[in-house]
């Protein structure tokens, strides 16, 4: 490997050509980055989904690495963003299930749903890697689902003008992607319990202070913000790793890969 790949920053753009999901190796530190950039609406259509999982499911297949211009790498680390000003998602598809509802073709939805879960799942056990850490950075607004992906990584970085939140209570629906648990891995039962309940949309900040956010990054500093977070750590990563308390053991999500039928907003 050339001396030029050693460079933290230089990102290798790989994988498939025109896809809605971009993404980039940094070999200097190991890290994935990978960046939503759906056609259209910033919300998860099945085109992005199956972008991601197309992705996805190669990294977990192969252990967590991945094949750049040829060569073989390990990953480290995996950092979910998007290309997108000022949006990291916003999570469903709405104009699909109006359009699936008015067909009521609840077979379509179901399909959707499940989707959204074997993109969910693998990430949320970081693709079975015991030794892969997952970011997501968010940039812009991250509602409904698209709040659920950012808490399903281990770490989250956030800049400033981001906001999150999930609204589907105020259309009496409820965030069905694992909104629950993850949020009560970081914050506690109730306090999850009563940001859902409440459909409120927060600043950045106030998350940040009530521990859902990990790291707060001024505006267009973000990717800085992470790299400096993976250099910090880069010592500590097997102490990390083993502590990780946000990380689901088997038997405490297996249940829920069945769930795509239950009564639920999809984001």
């Amino acid at each position: 490997m050339s001396n030029l790949r050693d460079a933290v920053g230089l990102c290798i753009p790989y994988g498939k050509a025109n896809s809605q999901y971009e993404t980039e190796f940094e070999p200097a530190t190991g890290t994935i980055w990978g960046y939503f950039n759906p056609r259209g609406t910033a919300c998860f259509s099945l085109g992005l989904l199956k972008d991601i999982r197309g992705h996805d499911s190669a990294l977990a297949t192969n252990g967590g690495k991945v094949e750049v211009e040829g060569v073989t790498f390990a990953a480290s680390h995996y950092v979910l963003a998007s290309r997108t000003p000022r949006v990291f998602n916003l999570g469903g598809d709405l104009a699909l299930f109006v359009l699936l509802i008015k067909a009521r073709d609840r077979d379509a939805l179901a399909h959707y749903a499940k989707l959204c879960i074997d993109n969910m799942y693998p990430r949320i056990r970081s693709f079975s890697c015991r030794n892969l850490t997952t970011i997501s950075l968010v940039q812009g607004d991250a509602l409904g689902g698209g709040f659920e992906c950012a808490l399903s990584s281990d770490v989250i970085v956030a800049e400033e003008s981001a906001q999150m939140g999930l609204p589907e209570i105020l259309f009496n629906l409820f965030p069905g992607m694992g909104a629950y648990s993850l949020l009560a891995r970081r914050i506690g039962m109730r306090a999850a319990e009563e940001l859902i309940l409440s459909g409120r949309v927060l600043p950045a900040q106030e998350l940040h202070e009530m521990g859902v956010v990990d790291v707060l990054a001024p505006d267009g500093q973000g990717e800085s913000a992470v790299r400096q977070w993976i250099a910090k750590n880069a010592k500590r990563r097997n102490g990390l790793q083993a502590a990780a308390p946000r990380r689901p053991r088997p038997e405490d999500d297996e249940p829920h890969r069945a769930r795509a039928d239950a009564p639920h907003g999809f984001g």
